[in-house]
């Protein structure tokens, strides 16, 4: 992984502790809008991680790969990512 792994790494382990967070009030059945807020600041947590890893394999792997003349995968395995996240390109 070309992405600064302590940065993602640390979003990753916080997402985690607010979803550990986020089932338990869920199990003491607390208000709807509280856990739909926690929701949502894990999910933009997760998407900043994930826009950090896929920055960094476009700007290493996919730069290498334009940079050479033999076929490579690695723009369309990007687009696919990025399709997931933001929809259709």
């Amino acid at each position: 992984m070309k992405a600064d792994r302590k940065s993602v790494s640390s979003k990753v382990k916080i997402a985690k502790g607010q979803l550990d967070g986020i089932q338990k009030m869920i199990d003491e059945d607390r208000y709807c809008i509280d856990i739909a807020t926690q929701l949502l600041s894990s999910a933009a947590l997760l998407k900043k991680a994930a826009q950090e890893v896929l920055e960094a394999h476009i700007r290493s792997c996919v730069r290498e790969a334009l940079e050479s003349d033999e076929p490579n995968p690695k723009i369309e395995e990007a687009l696919s990512v990025l399709e997931k996240m933001v929809g259709k390109i």
